[in-house]
């Protein structure tokens, strides 16, 4: 089941990023960030009375030169996409006409609201919220972001009016997302790969997204296709809501199997892909970098290589994803994206036997021994692997500190060498011996 998407909507100064910032720290297990990506911190994806959720500060887009109330209805637009509205109104300022203004808007639509009442910092403040109830949305509850006061009761109140599951996620096969920035030519790249082969099995409009899951089969085996390319600016209100695209994309790359990441041929590597690269990364997700145009860029014999070495640079942290050149205009080599994403979805699931995976280990640190740190060497008594999507090992060590992350680095490609793990993500967890 796709984990629920929560929307924080306001007007300006309600603490709106101090709820967010506090729902993202301590209070929450939060999944676990990755070095070498940066992303807009307007979105988190966390687990409480373990459910999992994502979400969304939408205090974070700012419309340049548009007054608040137009600002205010661009954000609440956005939450009205999503699973849950956290509605954050200031307690100690009282009731706003701004206030009343988001409640109309959503008093008309059908997504569950959540009111929280902040800075009802100590209990003196408490008889503000009555004021809220004005507003025709239920009990308002008090929260404290400064402090984590009632964090916990919004938090179970929004876990409460989730939708058990989308009809999109009944689908069986490999879910694949395709994403990239906006006119790479994802529609096309979808179009061109159902045409392949295909009994295309029904469309199905996502009840919470942009999204459109198509189902269909590839010689013989199901598969659905999830198309972000409709996660766009929705007029003049979202022309400068670029960081919008990457939270549709990043709910789609959640709910899939395996990414494909479509970069522009011809018009090249832009700053935005990394974002959206970056949280599949990070997401754990098997990844297959498709360049699409391929057929209008002017090439000679070195053309290609010369892209596929800009884009081992650029996306430095994406080594292990395979690259498939591609035109969806002409249908060239699209037929070759379906068994590129059989295979790295293969080696996702792979599991490595114990005793295979501490041999490689034992070879590796025989050859090449970690580099002395103040007189000590950082080294692996024993390793398992404790999960698959991504594959992830533990490694039970003499001190963790002891190692660098160079190292991290080395014992990773000496498992890559090994063992068929390219296309997917492994996750390397180091933890001290347990003395007997």
């Amino acid at each position: 089941m796709h984990s629920g998407v929560i929307a924080i909507v306001g007007r300006p100064n309600v603490g709106k990023s101090t709820i967010f910032n506090r729902i993202a720290g301590s209070r929450v297990s939060i999944v676990e960030d990755f070095p070498g990506v940066t992303r807009d911190r307007i979105y988190t994806t966390g687990e409480w009375t373990g459910k999992k959720f994502q979400l969304i500060d939408t205090g974070g887009i700012q419309l340049a030169d548009q007054p608040y109330q137009e600002e205010i209805r661009a954000q609440v637009q956005i939450a009205m996409n999503e699973d849950v509205i956290l509605f954050v109104v200031n307690g100690k300022m009282g009731l706003t006409d701004d206030d009343s203004y988001i409640a109309g808007i959503l008093q008309k639509q059908t997504k569950p609201v959540v009111l929280a009442v902040n800075m009802i910092d100590d209990s003196t403040r408490m008889m503000n919220i009555y004021e809220f109830y004005n507003l025709g949305l239920g009990d308002p509850i008090a929260v404290s972001g400064v402090h984590g006061i009632g964090i916990g009761d919004v938090l179970d109140e929004c876990l409460r009016l989730m939708p058990e599951e989308d009809k999109e996620d009944k689908h069986t096969g490999i879910h694949i997302a395709v994403i990239g920035e906006p006119n790479v030519g994802k529609s096309s790249l979808v179009n061109a790969i159902l045409k392949e082969k295909r009994s295309i099995v029904s469309n199905v409009q996502g009840t919470t997204r942009d999204a459109v899951d198509t189902p269909f089969v590839y010689e013989g085996k199901p598969y659905v296709i999830v198309d972000t390319a409709g996660i766009r600016k929705r007029g003049k209100v979202y022309e400068s809501v670029e960081k919008y695209s990457v939270l549709r994309a990043m709910t789609a790359i959640e709910r899939c199997d395996v990414a494909l990441f479509v970069i522009d041929g011809e018009a090249g590597i832009r700053e935005q892909d990394k974002h959206v690269a970056g949280y599949a990364c990070e997401a754990g997700k098997p990844i297959v970098i498709v360049v699409n145009k391929w057929d209008a860029v002017e090439k000679d014999d070195k053309t290609m290589n010369a892209f596929i070495e800009r884009i081992r640079i650029e996306f430095a942290y994406l080594s292990y994803a395979p690259i498939v050149f591609v035109s969806a205009l002409t249908h060239q080599r699209v037929d070759t994206i379906i068994p590129v994403v059989d295979q790295v979805y293969e080696n996702s699931c792979r599991r490595i036997a114990t005793n295979i995976l501490n041999e490689v280990i034992t070879d590796t640190q025989i050859t090449t021994p970690a580099p002395a740190r103040n007189g000590k060497r950082f080294r692996v008594y024993y390793g398992t692997q404790v999960s698959t999507q991504p594959p992830t090992f533990v490694l039970s060590c003499n001190d963790p500190r002891l190692m660098h992350f160079t190292y991290e680095r080395f014992l990773e490609n000496s498992l890559r060498q090994a063992f068929d793990f390219s296309g997917t993500p492994i996750r390397i967890v180091v933890r001290k011996k347990v003395s007997e």
